[in-house]
């Protein structure tokens, strides 16, 4: 008889869970190594019970058998079918396990199930809709380079960029050009050699320059505003009607509501609940069903 949920939210840089009676009376929370599904099957769900048994251990419970709890999780990865279908397979004794991507489960948090959309705005970025008919809708989530427009990496990509171009000479420099030249190495061969090692992640922290300097410079304001374009695009193309309500979610949500369209930020909503809430949402429908 399942007595407890589990509802997580699973990415690249970390696992967050939240533990809940069978009532939905949450109890606690607790957080782990990655657990998104680029990082392997056997690693996320390690990720996963580690995070679980620290939840129940600060609610004060013993971890009780796997038959006696329900999952409910919102992982990165879950787009990749085999990926996902690997992972439920590999499910290691829970009564009941639903499996959402990240997206969804924080579209289901932050509108409390009801009709809505979301813009998540992190290291990368995408937007998805829940309609009143039960449809959904992702925009977006294409992944660095290519896609995740307005998210960090995304910003990152396009200072080091500018940065490429004052150390040539061909643009003038500044303050915020020579402390996103610093972060790289300083000189032309250490920043050849960041730019052939950088990660997704390491574009990112770049973004933290950009926002530092957006007061003071007009080419790092500029490329926010463009950013903040580029999160109406994502809002538009959910919602072209503009009748259900945004909330945007994410390290960068608050960073980047000065950039925001004016038409945007009419539509924006606090997010209710984050995307461990919306997986527990997620268990709990699952169960009824």
């Amino acid at each position: 008889m399942i007595e407890y949920l589990i509802g997580v939210d699973g990415g690249g840089s970390g696992t967050r869970v939240r533990l809940a009676r069978r009532d939905g009376v949450e109890l606690a929370e607790g957080a782990a190594g990655p657990s998104g599904l680029l990082h392997g099957i056997a690693k996320a769900w390690a990720s996963v019970e580690q995070a679980a048994g620290q939840a129940f251990a600060a609610a004060g419970l013993a971890t009780p058998g796997r038959e006696r709890i329900a999952v409910g999780l919102g992982l990165a990865g879950v787009h990749n079918p085999e990926w996902a279908a690997e992972f439920v397979a590999a499910n290691p004794g829970y009564a009941a396990v639903a499996l959402e991507s990240d997206a969804y489960t924080t579209l289901l948090g932050a509108h409390a199930g009801r009709p809505g959309a979301i813009i998540a705005l992190g290291t990368g970025s995408v937007g998805e809709i829940l309609r009143a008919d039960g449809t959904r809708r992702e925009v977006g989530g294409w992944g660095f380079p290519a896609g995740d427009e307005a998210g960090g990496a995304w910003i990152g990509l396009r200072a080091a960029s500018h940065m490429e171009q004052v150390v040539d000479g061909r643009r003038e420099s500044s303050d915020y050009a020579r402390a996103v030249i610093e972060a790289c190495g300083g000189n032309r061969h250490a920043i050849q050699v960041w730019l052939a090692n950088a990660s997704q992640t390491q574009y990112a922290q770049l973004a933290r320059i950009v926002l530092q300097h957006a007061d003071s410079d007009a080419e790092a304001r500029a490329l926010l505003l463009e950013a903040g374009r580029q999160v109406a695009l994502i809002g538009g193309a959910l919602d072209a009607a503009g009748t259900l309500p945004i909330a945007l979610c994410g390290g960068l949500a608050a960073p980047l509501r000065a950039y925001l369209p004016p038409a945007l930020l009419a539509r924006l909503a606090p997010p209710q609940g984050d995307s461990a809430a919306g997986a527990l949402r997620l268990i709990q429908q699952h169960v009824k069903e």
